[in-house]
Parts: structure tokens; sequence; C-alpha cells
């Protein structure tokens, strides 16, 4: 029982990462054809990876529905939203089971009237959020901060008609600020992630992380 929970997932973590790792320096007519092959399986985990996620969330909030825990109205909304969907997909305007959903149906009424709304307005309210912080952010209270003020508001004003209204120099400075400074943080940040994931990835390929098989790593 401990080689299958614990020594066999090392195993085919070690296997498949390098596989995964030398199917790319390969050239050859096999190496493509496993690619293929493991892309379908990948695909495939996926999607009872979806489902396991799927299951998961259900039995969370049903705990928390049969517990009536703090806030399991939320939890109660979230079965009702699911079983509206889950209908709406597999009637479909009255083609029965699985039919034809591209431009008609209450699927395509519920995504269009209800998906869309709730995600705009989610987005509103963050929008207001992202202004508050960005007020207690950019104060004024280093010289750090004083750049980092100066740099959004012209940044801001380049990206309006008003910018241009004030000065020509403007939205020239806006561009140069996303263009330069902004593009190498952005490369900079971007090569520090890829490289914590080449580092991740080979400590799982190493064995040395086992956090996903849960537990301690030891």
């Amino acid at each position: 029982m401990l080689f299958v929970k614990r020594t066999l997932p090392l195993v085919l973590a070690f296997v498949l990462g390098v596989t995964g790792i030398a199917i790319y320096y390969v050239p050859h007519a096999s190496s493509q054809y496993l690619e293929e092959v493991l892309s379908i399986w990948l695909r495939i985990i996926s999607a009872f990876a979806f489902f396991l996620g799927l299951i998961s969330l259900l039995s969370l909030h049903w705990r928390h529905i049969r517990v009536r825990q703090a806030g399991w109205g939320y939890s109660l909304v979230v079965y009702l939203s699911f079983g509206a969907m889950l209908l709406a997909v597999l009637y479909n305007d009255g083609q029965g089971p699985f039919g034809s959903q591209a431009d008609t149906g209450p699927y395509q009424w519920l995504f269009l009237n209800v998906q869309n709304p709730c995600g705009s307005t989610m987005f509103s309210i963050l929008a207001f959020f992202i202004a508050s912080a960005a007020y207690r952010t950019f104060r004024a209270r280093s010289l750090e901060a004083t750049i980092l003020l100066v740099a959004a508001v012209v940044v801001m004003l380049g990206r309006v008609p008003i910018g241009a209204f004030i000065s020509d120099a403007i939205p020239t400075t806006a561009q140069w600020l996303m263009s330069v400074p902004n593009l190498a943080a952005k490369r900079g940040i971007l090569l520090g992630v890829s490289l914590g994931a080449v580092a991740t990835s080979l400590r799982i390929i190493c064995g040395i992380e086992r956090s996903y098989l849960g537990g301690s790593d030891e």
C-alpha cells in the first residue's frame, strides 16, 4: 500500500517528467508521436480533474448547507445555479438532451442575461476597489512612491484625450513608460516566474517536492 501511495507516484512523476523534457530535444517521428499521445492523456486527465473539482466544490457547499454554517445561503445559491445551468444545457430550447446551444436556448439566455451581468457587476466593484488601493499606494511618502505616482498619472493622462489636449508630450511619455520601463519590469517578472516554474518542476521530478502526494514532504 505504501508503494502505491508514495513510491509509484514518485516514479511516474520522474519518468513522465524526464520523458516530457526529452521529447522536445529528440528530432524523430516517434518522439512527435509520443508527444501527441501525452497531449491526449493530458486532456483526458484534465477532464477527470475538472469533475473531481466539481464534486469537491459541491461536497463542500453541501456540508455548509447541512450544518447551517454561517453564509450557507450562498452555498444554496451555488446548488440552484448549478442545477439551472445543467438543466438548460440538457434541454436547450426544446431540442432535447445535448441539443445545439450556439445562438438560442435557455443556456444562451442564462449566459447573456445572468452570467454576463454578474461578471460586469463584479468587475465594476473591482474597479472601485482598485481605485481605493491605488489611492493608498500612490500617496507620496517616499521617493519611490513619488516616482510611482508621477508615472501612474502620466500613463492615465496619456490614455485619455485630455492628455493630448494638455500637451503632446504626455501621450508620447506614456507610451515610452509602457514600452521601456514597464516592459522591462514585466520581462523581469516573467523571467523570475519561469525560473521558479523550472525549479519547482525539477523538485517534483527529482522527488524533493512531494506536497502533491498529500501530507508532509518527508
